[in-house]
């Protein structure tokens, strides 16, 4: 008995310490009229919400989650119910996640074990905490996505207690607030203390902002992960040449941080690592955020942005063995521009093997990107039955912050005597006419080398993506016959495109995420190289699953009124996911005829 006493004392205590650590916790002073800026995150499943891409709705909720807190964990059910009363009112329910000590798998199980069938947005930087004064979970927020402003904070109802709780509540003060923003009415009670566990927010302290130095703490992010694009000639619209520029373009810059626009770098952070990463770090990001709201001050006298000397593009790796200068295109000012081609010999009197290459774009304010594909002789056994030059076989590819690409040790690109080389080339207009004028450098050897250095597109073209429709799904696989090396991804689809996940599927049933990009960008078509290769057993199946948004939510898409098709041209489709490997061994002959 006195076992029994002693074990129900210390479960007592622990619900006990539990719920006084909801409840001890000072006030904070909220502003209710405050304009809530637009952010954005991914949630437990890898999928990405922006805020304001919420703009087509009547209301938005925000509820505050936090794993383990029992308040939240009981509230579910009372906001499921919330939901369901207004399913058809275009009511959109969100839950958010800014605990420092939980991160999306531990969250993802959560939402498993308590049936949680909400999207659980993951603030890992806490910028949405900051923005919307988040000191406790269980609570939820209205916004009026006519103003972005909060029309209700509070608790969903008054069912859920410290320490206690009703069978049934005997106000709903969540759906009391909902009805009348629908009809149009004011809300009585807009602000009513809520219930919950508190946040540890990092951060807590605006002041301490001050502290952050722009010479010592910002400027080397800037040189480190924007400066590639922000320089003379460069990508970026504007120039980072110094503090002045930064400090005239801070607000404009914190804005993109917090939507994850820049950097542009898609790829979900919870699946591998990739060389050339240019994702911020959370103390990156916070740094830089923070850095701003505290006036985007310059300390001292060095300005290490001034000091930077933009070199002109050069090559990477020494001189090419082939270098070819392509012929000038004019961009006009406005409108979409259609693909161009350029076909070009090779001055070669003898059989090679490509290694490597570097594009140096002519014009980096309008290129958006440049392949290569080999033309091959009559004749000549190609190494992939290509479907089409665009989607297998192709020898380079370039595209904003792209780099020198070297091929993998003891492998190379087939070029035979008598081939040509076929360039695809996509501009984008910026309101000013441009010419662009690039390069291509080509490293070969003559030596046949151990392996073919494979790019094969997996793709579908049968798909029919209806009008308006937000969420449209298709997917395409590949099988690996035999033991292959995978080095790179590259995803691929066009102004709809709206997320793209590559998944092996390995001989012995079991399933690995290998890249996720859950904010697919037209503008910025990147290829992921892998930190690590991956090692693929034969008859692996790589599954690419497509999403597309063909709303007029979707800011790229030129006219959601009309049906999708799969095509060529950047207001068609495409469901493209170009991977890089080589088999580990020879699979046939790879000699040149």
């Amino acid at each position: 008995m006195k076992l029994l006493l002693k074990g129900s004392g210390i479960l007592l205590a622990a619900i006990i310490f539990l719920f006084s650590s909801c409840q001890q916790a000072p006030e904070p002073v909220l502003d209710m009229d405050k304009t809530i800026p637009n952010f954005a995150l991914i949630d437990q499943n890898g999928e990405f919400h922006s805020l304001y891409y919420y703009s087509d709705q009547k209301a938005v909720v925000l509820y505050i989650q936090g794993n383990a807190c029992p308040i939240v964990r009981n509230a579910v059910s009372d906001l499921k119910a919330v939901r369901k009363q207004f399913k058809d009112e275009d009511v959109k329910f969100l839950m958010i996640n800014s605990n420092v000590q939980d991160d999306r798998e531990a969250i993802a199980l959560e939402a498993e074990d308590f049936d949680i069938d909400f999207p659980i947005l993951k603030d890992d930087a806490q910028l949405v905490a900051e923005a919307l004064q988040l000191h406790r979970t269980a609570e939820a927020i209205v916004l009026d996505p006519r103003s972005w402003t909060v029309i209700y904070r509070g608790p969903i109802n008054d069912r859920v207690g410290y320490e206690s709780q009703k069978d049934k509540a005997s106000n709903h003060y969540l759906a009391d607030a909902i009805n009348a923003k629908l009809k149009g009415e004011e809300i009585a009670e807009n602000y009513i203390k809520g219930m919950g566990c508190l946040i540890k927010r990092l951060h807590d302290d605006p002041e301490e902002f001050a502290s952050i130095s722009y010479e010592k703490d910002v400027a080397p992010i800037l040189l480190e992960k924007c400066i590639k694009c922000h320089v003379a000639g460069g990508i970026a619209p504007w120039q980072m040449k110094n503090y002045e520029t930064v400090f005239g373009w801070s607000m404009m810059m914190r804005e993109v941080l917090r939507t994850k626009r820049m950097p542009p770098w898609q790829a979900d952070p919870h699946y591998g690592e990739f060389s050339q990463d240019l994702s911020l770090s959370k103390k990156e990001l916070q740094t830089l955020v923070h850095w701003i709201d505290a006036g985007a001050k310059k300390d001292g006298d060095r300005d290490p942005l001034a000091e930077y000397k933009d070199v002109a593009p050069k090559w990477d790796q020494g001189e090419p063995d082939l270098i070819f200068t392509l012929n000038e295109e004019e961009i006009p000012a406005n409108g979409i521009i259609d693909y161009r081609y350029q076909e070009h010999d090779i001055d070669i009197d003898k059989d090679i093997w490509a290694t490597g290459f570097q594009v140096i774009p002519g014009n980096r304010e309008v290129l958006h990107h440049v392949l290569v594909s080999v033309i091959y002789p009559d004749g000549f056994i190609e190494p992939i039955d290509r479907r089409s030059p665009w989607l297998d076989g192709l020898l380079a590819a370039w595209a904003p912050g792209g780099e020198t690409e070297r091929f993998p040790e003891n492998t190379g690109r087939a070029i035979p005597k008598g081939s040509k080389l076929h360039f695809q080339l996509h501009y984008t207009t910026n309101g000013k006419a441009h010419s662009d004028k690039s390069t291509i450098g080509l490293y070969f050897t003559e030596e046949r080398p151990q392996n073919e250095y494979l790019l094969v597109g997996a793709y579908n073209p049968e798909f029919q993506i209806p009008p308006h429709e937000k969420r449209y799904e298709n997917k395409a696989k590949h099988l690996f016959e035999d033991d292959a090396i995978l080095y790179a991804l590259f995803p691929h689809m066009h102004f709809r495109g709206k997320s793209m996940k590559f998944t092996a599927l390995y001989p012995d049933g079991r399933k690995e995420v290998l890249l996720n990009v859950p904010n697919y960008s037209f503008n910025w078509q990147r290829g992921y190289v892998f930190e690590e290769p991956i090692e693929l057993p034969a008859r692996t199946v790589m599954f690419i699953d497509a999403v597309w948004d063909n709303s007029a939510q979707n800011t790229f898409n030129p006219a959601p009124e009309k049906t999708v098709y799969w095509g060529d041209f950047s207001f068609d489709e495409m469901l493209v996911g170009y991977m890089s490997f080589e088999y580990k061994k020879d699979r046939r002959s790879i000699s040149m005829n």
